[in-house]
């Protein structure tokens, strides 16, 4: 895997199977549960097989040699804690 790329997710978490098709690395959920199953993809290096699988920011996952890093809006600085300023 050479680089990684990343990809903004709207809330602090997304599931592995809907972060694949965001991330565009497949084409549907029908695709996602296939990769999985098969043992296709990895979240931080390991072998994932929950579709479900909750994902943070931070969080890498890599299908066919591509990976791509899950950045959240606490991760892009975005969301600032009540009553600070940024």
């Amino acid at each position: 895997m050479d680089g990684v790329d990343f990809v903004e997710i709207r809330d602090e978490s997304i599931r592995l199977g809907q972060f694949l098709k965001l991330a565009s690395l497949i084409d549907t959920g029908a695709d996602a549960k296939l990769v999985i199953a098969d043992g296709l993809v990895t979240v931080n290096g390991e072998v994932e097989l929950r579709r479900g699988r909750q994902l943070h920011d931070g969080d890498v996952v890599a299908l066919g040699g591509i990976g791509v890093r899950v950045q959240s809006p606490a991760g892009t600085g975005l969301l600032t804690a009540p009553g600070k300023d940024s």
